[in-house]
């Protein structure tokens, strides 16, 4: 899948494009019906299916207080619109000068640049553009002036009730992991780069690799049986998210440590994606490091057990 930054580098062959817009974090099963739907229009009028997306959430700029975690890496949305047969990305860098475009500015932008817009598929409550200007209604009377067909798909349900990235969010603060992987159409995963921690694991004789999380929405604090993709490769690991209540020494963040099983190298500045296989035990505080080590010891077996 082509990612671009700006829509004229698209360049579609014959001038026609349906286009995906939104958010997308997660990526999840209402994301996925509007992504599907401008991949089928696409393919029944020869055109191009692209994604139109943001690289934060608009609210990181617009309401920086009240910016939620997200589901999802950067990474691991594009390889998700990837996966459903979008064709290009169009990844628009949102700032502060970008988020004072209103809808109708933003749509006519977009039209301009692409050339002939075939289609525009989003969810039916989509709302866009500056001081929320944009929704449904908008595109309709847009589309009639410039020719385009607007989908405004309602959201899918899951158990009675409507899927959404803050539905997701609430499971995962939850620990619910399967009720989430469900509302995703895929297993949750977590992903981020590794960067340089303390080395406390390694002088355990357990060294980690730490995740970059940071903007993330995390499982609730404890030891994890998981697996780590990394490189084409998957391997058994025990996870831990928590404060390390132990270390009283280390200012009290909350980290993300995977110690891989089985495993020697140099991972540093590598992207893991890590899924979840069990829970282990809750987090706790240990009389001393050499009670900790003996209870990572024991995780490590426990982990084992699980992966069979």
């Amino acid at each position: 899948m082509k990612v671009v930054s700006t829509a004229r580098e698209l360049n579609p062959a014959g001038g026609r494009v349906c286009l995906a817009i939104g958010t997308f974090d997660g990526v999840h099963l209402g994301h996925q019906q509007i992504l599907r739907q401008t991949v089928a229009d696409a393919e029944q009028c020869e055109a191009l299916a692209v994604a139109v997306t943001f690289d934060r959430h608009p609210r990181a700029v617009v309401t920086p207080d009240r910016v939620p975690l997200l589901i999802y890496s950067l990474p691991q949305k594009l390889r998700a619109i990837a996966a459903l047969g979008a064709e290009a990305t169009l990844l628009f860098h949102f700032d502060e000068p970008f988020s004072r475009q209103t809808g109708e500015q933003f749509i006519r932008g977009l039209a301009g640049d692409l050339g002939h817009i075939h289609s525009i598929c989003v969810g039916r409550n989509f709302i866009f553009g500056h001081k929320r200007s944009g929704n449904v209604e908008l595109l309709k009377r847009l589309g009639q002036e410039l020719n385009f067909h607007v989908h405004g798909l309602a959201a899918v349900s899951l158990n009675s009730q409507p899927v959404s990235s803050t539905r997701i969010r609430d499971a995962i603060r939850a620990g619910q992991l399967d009720a989430a992987g469900q509302m995703l159409g895929r297993g949750y995963a977590l992903a981020g780069p590794v960067v340089r921690g303390d080395q406390l694991g390694q002088t355990l004789g357990f060294p980690t690799a730490n995740l970059d999380a940071t903007g993330l929405v995390l499982p609730p604090s404890g030891v994890y049986a998981v697996h780590v993709h990394v490189q084409g490769k998957s391997y058994r690991a025990v996870l831990n998210i928590g404060y390390r209540p132990t270390v009283a020494s280390i200012a009290a963040l909350l980290r993300v440590e995977a110690h891989l099983l089985d495993f020697d190298g140099d991972l540093y500045g590598q992207e893991l994606e890590i899924t979840f296989v069990e829970k282990l035990r809750d987090e706790q505080k240990f009389p001393s490091l050499e009670a900790l080590k003996a209870q990572i010891v024991r995780d490590i077996a426990s982990a084992r057990e699980r992966f069979g």
